[in-house]
């Protein structure tokens, strides 16, 4: 009887090293605090660079390890960004994001490259919609996972004219076309 139970137990050990421990779900969902996330925003002028900040509205995302497919999605909202000027602010709001009729940009992310781990360096591919358009991205992130606690960061660049948006410089002010745009996650693993 001992022996049996010694064959049983090496025989599991041996399934383990193997691979066959399908308890571990390949498909994780991660679910964002907005409180606890940031989109913020720099973009280049003449003589110096305004800075701002969007709230994250709310977020989910499905990740499959197995097949590196994604879903879900993350809700931007662009009527609240600031930049601590009133003036400014009226005029992207206004003129160059039209935040009344588009008040939401959505990323929705599809597939993702690279491994989510304590501290995993990934390629998230998705549709950012913004501005009533469809816009596919590729973004290099930073994912961490410590126990259920999920953070991820991410830098990337937006070309908002190229994209249909107002350029708000003027004869005096010159600004770029493009802006840089940094995205800090927390949320917890279900």
């Amino acid at each position: 009887m001992r022996i049996r139970i010694l064959v049983v137990l090496a025989l599991c050990a041996g399934l383990k090293l193997l691979g066959a421990d399908k308890t571990a779900p390949s498909v994780q969902e991660f679910t964002i605090d907005a409180s606890r996330s940031t989109v913020e925003f720099a973009l280049g002028a003449v003589f110096h660079t305004v800075h701002g900040r969007f709230t994250v509205k709310s977020g989910m995302v499905r990740f499959d390890a197995a097949t590196g497919r994604a879903s879900g999605q993350i809700v931007v909202d662009l009527r609240s960004g600031n930049t601590g000027v009133p003036e400014r602010d009226r005029h992207m709001h206004e003129e160059v994001l039209e935040s009344e009729r588009f008040p939401e940009a959505f990323f929705s992310p599809d597939r993702v490259t690279g491994q989510i781990s304590s501290e995993g360096h990934v390629l998230v591919h998705g549709i950012l919609r913004i501005h009533g358009q469809d816009h596919e991205i590729t973004v290099p992130a930073r994912v961490s996972v410590h126990e259920r606690q999920v953070s991820g960061s991410a830098n990337f660049v937006v070309p908002y004219v190229k994209w249909g948006m107002k350029d708000p410089s003027t004869f005096v002010l010159r600004v770029k076309d493009t802006v840089n745009v940094t995205v800090n996650l927390v949320g917890t693993a279900s």
